[in-house]
């Protein structure tokens, strides 16, 4: 016989061993094409299977030389035909949790795979050993006393592998679950036989023996039964008891309602409650369901940021801390700064056509009746439909005006610092006409209704001019999208001042 007859001898196909080779490489290479993430495992599987080939055709040449079946023989060739078998279950394994289980999500445990594993290699090694006339019965009578050595020797390992194997089993932890253990908190890596591994949000890995994850206490971050993965976050501040209680929460959940906001879950809402009273403050909680567990820092400091621009919106300051003293440096330093202040509030107002008429009296009567409104960024300065008796002008900050039409919302006209909306709505009560967005964060000066009432109730002849700018400036957008004749324009000019101007004096009372 030639020495590859032998090698096929050896392997115990004869005939068809060159069959097995063909087999297992077009094997290989399917598997590696339709799973990449095995192919590490693959490879090692290929690999083992050329060192059985090679040992095979050893054994072959060995039994086609003058030494025949010797003790050398069937050594290699145990190796081989066991290093053949590993070979082909580890492809196989592949093939059953990972192109038939996986897509069904059928796929079990990682340590379940290695323990099936674990279990073929013993029946593979035990039925190549009794083939071989082995006399088992001893080696079973060693193997308990050695496993009783190590048993008592390695307690903590095999406690955590049973852990690992616990932990696997039940899926009461699996990785990506963030989980809290007493002052750790963090995202859930990998269990492994031995250890779990904790990816905390400072960059840190901690690694926990599984024997020690059974015997503590473990809260699963965010998970609940048929329920999304969020949590509840607090977040809180403090106001002084001068200020209601109610018209806090209302202001605050209002803003934090208005737009959507990332990694906050819709349900339930965002909620602000009263939760404390404190050295002459109300201590202030605002509720919140964060979505994205990874991200509790950056969310309450937009959280935050949106409630101090709301309250500074509703003129209510954050409580000051009683300790705290404003010292100045020389005398008058505060009144500069109010007189500055006055200023650049009456340079404002100057940029508005629609107080022209008004004298430098009137104007710095409104501009001490302004107040200051900031808007973070992706809050809404007023939304379309609301009715709002307020005009807003940008001293600071850009935003878009959006108009919603059947549905669809679209960005029609950019706003920056000197630029001014809602004056229909301070002047007539008309709702919003259009949504204006925060696109940077925005400071602006906002002016009620209720001051400029007092100048219009002094001098209601002012009324016939007013009407007549807001009746140009809406003439004006409306002709952005249709032509008209001249003639045309100033007919419904006449005709829109005249609207404008019953409106105004029934929304200010102004009766003659």
């Amino acid at each position: 016989m030639t020495w590859w007859q032998n090698a096929e001898r050896a392997a115990g196909i004869p005939g068809a061993f060159h069959w097995l080779i063909v087999g297992f490489v077009v094997a290989t290479a399917l598997l590696s094409y339709l799973q990449p993430a095995e192919r590490l495992r693959i490879r090692n599987s290929l690999i083992l299977f050329g060192l059985a080939v090679a040992g095979l055709v050893a054994a072959g040449a060995i039994l086609s030389s003058s030494v025949g079946a010797g003790a050398v023989y069937l050594t290699l060739r145990g190796a081989a035909l066991f290093m053949l078998a590993v070979a082909i279950i580890n492809v196989v394994s592949v093939f059953v949790f990972a192109v038939v289980l996986r897509p069904a999500h059928l796929e079990p445990p990682h340590i379940a795979q290695d323990l099936l594993l674990g279990l073929a290699y013993i029946v593979i090694a035990i039925i190549l050993l009794s083939r071989s006339g082995v006399d088992l019965r001893g080696i079973v009578a060693t193997s308990a006393v050695i496993t009783a050595v190590i048993g008592f020797s390695l307690q903590d390992t095999l406690g955590n592998v049973m852990g690992g194997m616990a932990l696997q089993m039940e899926r009461t932890i699996r990785p990506g679950d963030w989980i809290r253990i007493d002052d750790l908190e963090g995202r859930v890596k990998e269990i492994r036989w031995r250890q779990t591994s904790v990816e905390t949000r400072n960059w840190d890995t901690i690694v926990i023996p599984n024997s020690q994850l059974m015997k503590t206490k473990v809260t699963l971050v965010g998970r609940r039964s048929a329920s999304p993965i969020q949590h509840r976050q607090w977040v809180y501040f403090a106001v002084d008891l001068k200020q209601s209680p109610t018209r806090v929460i209302e202001i605050v959940e209002a803003a934090l309602r208005a737009e959507p906001i990332s990694c906050v879950a819709a349900t339930p809402e965002i909620h602000c409650l009263i939760t404390d009273y404190k050295n002459g403050d109300g201590v202030y909680a605002v509720r919140y369901w964060l979505t994205d567990l990874s991200q509790p820092d950056p969310i309450d400091s937009l959280i935050r940021s949106r409630i101090y621009a709301a309250l500074q919106r509703a003129d209510i300051p954050l409580s000051i801390p009683t300790q705290s003293i404003r010292l100045t440096d020389e005398q008058g330093s505060f009144e500069r700064e109010q007189s500055e202040e006055m200023q650049r509030r009456i340079d404002a107002l100057s940029t508005v056509e629609l107080f022209d008429p008004l004298t430098a009296d009137e104007k710095r009567e409104l501009a001490s009746g302004m107040i200051d409104a900031p808007f973070v960024k992706g809050e809404a300065l007023t939304r379309q439909g609301a009715e709002a008796h307020w005009l807003y002008i940008i001293r600071q900050g850009e935003a878009n005006v959006r108009v919603t039409v059947d549905g669809n919302s679209q960005d029609v006209a950019p706003l920056g610092p000197g630029d001014y909306f809602g004056e229909m709505g301070m002047m007539t009560g008309e709702p919003r006409t259009a949504t204006v967005i925060a696109k940077t964060d925005v400071k602006c000066y906002r002016l009620g209704k209720g001051v400029f009432e007092a100048v219009l109730r002094r001098r209601p002849e002012l009324v016939e001019g007013l009407s007549k700018t807001l009746a140009r400036r809406r003439i004006e957008l409306d002709t952005v999208r249709e032509e008209a004749s001249e003639e045309a324009l100033r007919e419904r000019l006449h005709k829109t001042q005249g609207a404008f101007l019953q409106r105004i004096r029934k929304f200010f009372a102004l009766y003659q």
